[in-house]
């Protein structure tokens, strides 16, 4: 048929395997929900089992060394295995109360998916490039609670040495995700793209939210109605219009505040040394069950049992080393986070530190999407209470005397000064930057009333008592 014409081209597309998806997974989740899924492989996999106790370090090295040989040895045997399904009469046979309680409790585990997760997998099922979707990643890793991206753009550019402009590229695309709203780089854009997605672009409500926001924040409507040429009538229901859409789109992925957060890391000062430790002991340790390392070594009928047994011991060996790979790159990192942030442990918030996702992954030796996935969800306790991961994580200011400061830092300043101000005659944003001047604290004004919206602290003429 005319107009009709058949080609052909080649295109490359990264497939993980089930295993390395398994993996990746069992990095990033927190801890409660990795328990949960060792439960799951362990209702799936009849070759898994876990330990009674915790066995001893010697023990597990001396398997580490021996299981690679066995498990070898074993896999080339050319016996053959006898039916393990006629031998369910001589396995051992779990406590009845036992697992009924355990049962119990994995059912009673919540497993509520985080913000970060729900962006990787929308991201996961984009048709971007391998690299497009690990700068998707390392945005995501910089997108905080509420949905809003924590790192400017050209911080991001300045940290990791890639372009800004397809930095830009990959967040706009991340910005169409789920929820509305996310990935917005302050309140304003984050309420156009809400505005933008329900068909609202250059509306009155896009109008007041684009040039009057801070107007409309102080419900100045007479002032908004005459640089709009409109009435105050219309301001007035473009605001309640306004009012209903979500300033904080990825809160409804924030985790219930009476919901009892287990710490992957807890770090002690013992012997005036900070020293961390992994909470592993809530962590189910496995092992392949010694009945079906015997049924490998037995007479089998059936080629179909040997292939069946033999694929299980394997798939549970990858289990067993992804979360051993887990525990060790959350354990580096941790120890990273402490060598780094000495200050914030002995002083609290007002000691920390800036760092970045590149300088760690550069010293542990893995990619900054590894770093990401391995805090995201995690908890390390401190001497001043238990803090996700991702706090740590911030960039900063070089002060007047050449010393690093990190964001958090500047903003408890902040709120140190406000709460000691005259409060009927509250400190102006100027006044502040001159205090922060004063410190050493180099800052823009426009920095300073980003900080205080972020403090969820008004404006000065809002904050004055008669």
């Amino acid at each position: 048929m005319a107009g009709l014409s058949q080609t052909q081209s080649l295109s490359q597309q990264q497939v993980l395997a089930p295993q390395l998806q398994q993996s990746l997974q069992i990095l990033q989740v927190p801890m409660l929900e990795l328990r949960a899924l060792i439960q799951q492989e362990l209702d799936g996999n009849p070759t898994l089992e876990m330990e009674d106790t915790d066995p001893k370090i010697e023990d597990k090295q001396r398997e580490a060394e021996e299981f690679d040989a066995e498990f070898e040895k074993l896999s080339k045997l050319d016996e053959e295995w006898r039916d393990y399904m006629a031998q369910n009469s001589s396995y051992a046979k779990r406590n009845s109360d036992d697992e009924e309680r355990r049962q119990f409790f994995f059912d009673s585990l919540t497993q509520e998916q985080t913000l970060q997760q729900h962006l990787h997998e929308q991201l996961r099922n984009t048709d971007l490039t391998k690299d497009d979707i690990q700068l998707g990643e390392l945005i995501i890793g910089n997108i905080d609670d509420v949905g809003f991206l924590s790192a400017k753009p050209e911080d991001i550019a300045g940290n990791t040495g890639l372009e800004l402009e397809d930095i830009n590229r990959v967040l706009e695309i991340i910005q169409t995700f789920h929820p509305v709203g996310v990935g917005s780089r302050d309140l304003r854009e984050c309420l156009l793209i809400q505005l933008k997605r329900i068909g609202k672009e250059g509306s009155l409500e896009w109008k007041v939210v684009s040039n009057h926001l801070e107007d409309l924040g102080k419900k100045r409507f007479p002032e908004i109605a005459r640089r709009c040429g409109t009435t105050v009538e219309c301001v007035q229901r473009a605001s309640i219009f306004v009012g209903t859409l979500d300033p904080k789109p990825g809160q409804i992925f924030a985790a219930d505040p009476n919901n009892y957060v287990l710490p992957d890391v807890t770090v002690e000062k013992v012997g005036g040394v900070w020293q961390i430790s992994l909470n592993g002991d809530q962590i189910p340790h496995l092992r392949i069950s010694n009945t079906y390392k015997d049924l490998m070594a037995q007479q089998a009928s059936k080629e179909e049992v040997r292939d069946y047994i033999r694929e299980k011991i394997r798939n549970g060996k990858f289990l067993i080393k992804s979360i051993h790979q887990r525990q060790q790159t959350i354990s580096n990192i941790a120890h990273q986070i402490v060598d780094k942030q000495k200050e914030f442990l002995e002083k609290g918030p007002s000691g920390l530190k800036p760092m970045t996702m590149v300088q760690i992954a550069d010293i542990v030796g893995v990619h900054e999407t590894t770093v990401s996935r391995a805090i995201s969800g995690k908890y390390m306790s401190t001497p001043h209470g238990v803090y996700e991961m991702k706090y740590f994580f911030t960039p900063g200011y070089q002060t007047a005397g050449g010393e690093s400061m990190s964001n958090t830092s500047v903003k408890g300043v902040i709120s140190e000064l406000v709460s000691k101000e005259d409060p009927k005659n509250p400190l102006s944003d100027k006044e502040i930057v001159e205090l922060l001047e004063k410190k050493g604290i180099p800052i823009a004004r426009r920095t300073v009333a980003k900080y205080r919206n972020e403090l969820n602290i008004l404006p000065s003429n809002m904050r004055k008592s008669f």
